[in-house]
């Protein structure tokens, strides 16, 4: 197949699915997921996100006059403590029945408000025949972090691992939050000390601190802890994936190819994942003779690209005709900027 019926591939298997407005639906809902089942997002939603940033408009308007009441006592103290007892003073709240849609509801309204969404969170803990989920002790751990409370963040951690609370899913939160503040090495700590929450190290905990820390741009730490832990922890497709996007968003794109033989040795069949990241990384910058490359060759591996690899290429290529008069043809890349 030729660059021309590449790029007429492109439009037509898109076409028949995405009009331009879809794009932005799509850039918006896909999930980030570098398991070779899932589809890759659009290079400029290649972020990490929160569940704070996409629940508050997910969430319904069941008990939100007991929220509001209750969210506006929350605001007359200055510290958790206390709130907590503003809280555990008033007559009207002594009267509220706590539940977790409420809980989940006062955090996310609390959600950059860490004293107020500690002090909620303490009071509901309290309230007769009310357990706190462990969803509930996740969330506030991402709301310390988030407001970059570390030690208390800590001090949460070591209260859940004394209730036997701790996740994986806790710890990826926690390690996300230290390597977001310029702390990679507590994540790396973290993950060290797996075994005093109860967890294991494994291929699923591994990938979790190699993603925390690629994503946070410490993709060189990461390969350099990869290459310690991979003589007793085996790695998966998704490590090698998540260091292809690592090497993509550092602009070491050779390390990337370099990471795709790699994952052959190890057994690993590079995926439309593994492509299409590196896909996306060189329609970024306008290089189509690399992008038609790599579609030649997977073709030519039995991996062919799906409807988001085509929209990735079809995106930029429109990109390109709109803004034709800003550019001018280059025989390396095909096409850079004047």
């Amino acid at each position: 197949m030729n660059r021309v019926q590449v790029l007429r591939s492109c439009l037509r298997n898109a076409g028949l699915v995405f009009s331009r407005a879809d794009y932005c639906s799509l850039a918006v809902s896909s999930s980030s997921s570098s398991s070779c089942a899932s589809s890759p997002r659009s290079p400029s939603v290649l972020t990490s996100t929160t569940v704070f940033d996409y629940q508050d408009n997910c969430v319904d308007s069941r008990n939100q006059p007991t929220v509001n009441l209750v969210a506006a006592k929350a605001c007359v103290g200055s510290s958790p403590d206390e709130i907590l007892i503003s809280l555990a003073h008033d007559k009207v709240c002594n009267n509220i029945e706590a539940s977790d849609d409420l809980v989940d509801k006062l955090l996310l309204r609390f959600k950059d408000d860490w004293k107020s969404a500690l002090g909620v969170f303490r009071w509901a803990g309290l309230r007769p025949g009310y357990k706190h989920r462990p969803e509930a002790y996740d969330m506030m751990v991402d709301i310390l972090g988030k407001m970059k409370q570390m030690d208390r963040m800590r001090e949460f951690l070591e209260e859940m691992n004394r209730n036997h609370l701790v996740t994986l899913n806790t710890v990826g939160k926690a390690m996300r939050r230290f390597s977001g503040a310029g702390k990679w090495e507590d994540a790396v700590r973290m993950f060290d000390e797996l075994g005093t929450f109860g967890l294991e190290k494994n291929t699923e905990s591994m990938n979790l601190l190699l993603d925390t820390l690629c994503k946070e741009g410490k993709v060189e730490q990461a390969r350099a802890i990869f290459l310690e832990l991979k003589s007793h922890i085996l790695p998966n497709a998704h490590t090698f994936n998540i260091f292809i996007h690592g090497w993509c968003k550092a602009n070491l794109v050779d390390e990337a190819h370099w990471t795709l033989q790699e994952m052959k040795g190890h057994a690993c069949r590079p995926c439309v994942i593994s492509y299409s990241t590196i896909i996306q990384f060189y329609c970024s910058r306008y290089n189509f003779s690399k992008v038609y490359e790599l579609l030649d060759e997977m073709e030519a591996q039995g991996c062919p690209p799906n409807v988001v690899t085509y929209t990735t290429v079809t995106v930029f290529s429109a990109q390109v005709t709109e803004y034709r008069g800003g550019f001018t043809t280059n025989s390396e890349n095909g096409v850079s900027r004047m």
